[in-house]
């Protein structure tokens, strides 16, 4: 059990796999490192101050974001506070380090980088924020020299983590139609890398893979998406907002299968384990489909408030945080 889970902000406060130790945080601001083995916790400490996004984490720190606009630096050992520093909004995903400096997305558009050692803040970069948004944000990803982020006027945007200068932008969706509900372009879910492809879904827009040494679109394909994708067995996985759950070659020639049989039903990222792919709906219903053809295989219910926050799938154990605070650990096998 975590503290109240997701609360009651729509929060998406991912837990975090690191070297057999599972770290997850609750919106009401209880912290725990879990056995990733036995499910035993290692310790536990409650932080006193509202979580809305969680859990980064680099060598022995952890990095979490605060509905109040605070980021948090803590020692991964028993969770004690490092530094805090503050942001203009809320930290709607997990703020992320690696060693020189710490960056932090808030939900009114801006990037920040702190220095990692002190907290002392470094640069700030500001987005466009439209008139409407989805709630929440992309967790941003260091890559090299660079932070990469998704903002909720549709492009994905590399700065320099010296300067936080722009070094390259690529545009995921493109705003359209009349009104401010149909303009929404927004990039909620978290992207996925591989090498030196990055591979980002928008809400209203596209799935769309981009070189990550020049920000150049290698391909495009048209999707509705909030929850994030995913990669395994050669294809990119995302849902679409109908609930259709789409398996796109990762070299761009195609879709290798799609399933339609979930129609609406709010689906959380895809998450590839073994031979499957996990996702879980609105009712808290747990789906495994073949990587191979899309079939479903498999249902199970670990909590009927349902779970956005991503999976995570180590081996044959896929664990599920869901929303009401139960973090779970399933062994998926295949029936004889």
């Amino acid at each position: 059990s975590v503290g109240d889970g997701q609360g009651d902000g729509l929060y998406r406060i991912n837990p975090l796999l690191d070297k057999g130790v599972i770290y997850a945080a609750s919106a009401d601001g209880e912290l725990l490192a879990v056995n990733a083995d036995t499910g035993r916790k290692q310790w536990q400490t409650d932080l006193e101050l509202p979580i809305s996004g969680g859990v980064g984490k680099y060598e022995d720190s952890l990095f979490l974001g605060g509905a109040d606009g605070l980021v948090l630096r803590l020692n991964a050992e028993d969770g004690s506070e490092v530094w805090r520093a503050t942001v203009s909004g809320e930290v709607l995903a997990a703020p992320q380090g690696n060693g020189r400096v710490v960056i932090a997305q808030s939900y009114d558009g801006k990037l920040t980088g702190f220095d990692f050692e002190t907290g002392e803040k470094l640069w700030s970069y500001t987005s466009d924020v439209p008139v409407l948004t989805l709630r929440g944000t992309s967790t941003p990803m260091l890559i090299g020299d660079v932070a990469v982020a998704a903002f909720a006027d549709g492009k994905v945007v590399a700065v320099s983590t010296e300067s936080g200068n722009v070094v390259w932008e690529a545009r995921v969706a493109v705003s359209q139609g009349r009104s401010e509900i149909e303009r929404i372009v927004d990039i909620d879910g978290t992207m996925a890398l591989q090498g030196s492809e990055l591979f980002v879904a928008a809400y209203q827009g596209r799935i769309v893979a981009i070189d990550t040494r020049a920000g150049r679109k290698l391909w495009q394909r048209n999707v509705s998406a909030v929850s994030g994708v995913a990669l395994g067995f050669g294809n990119v996985y995302v849902a679409d907002e109908d609930g259709t759950l789409s398996a796109f070659l990762r070299n761009g020639q195609g879709i290798r299968w799609q399933n339609i049989e979930l129609g609406y039903r709010e689906l959380s990222r895809p998450t590839p384990i073994s031979s499957y792919v996990a996702v879980v709906d609105f009712a808290g219903y747990l789906h495994l489909f073949s990587q191979v053809d899309g079939q479903i295989v498999g249902r199970e219910r670990p909590d009927s408030d349902g779970a956005r926050a991503d999976m995570i799938a180590n081996g044959n154990t896929l664990y599920v945080y869901g929303n009401s605070g139960d973090l779970i650990a399933y062994d998926i096998r295949v029936k004889e």
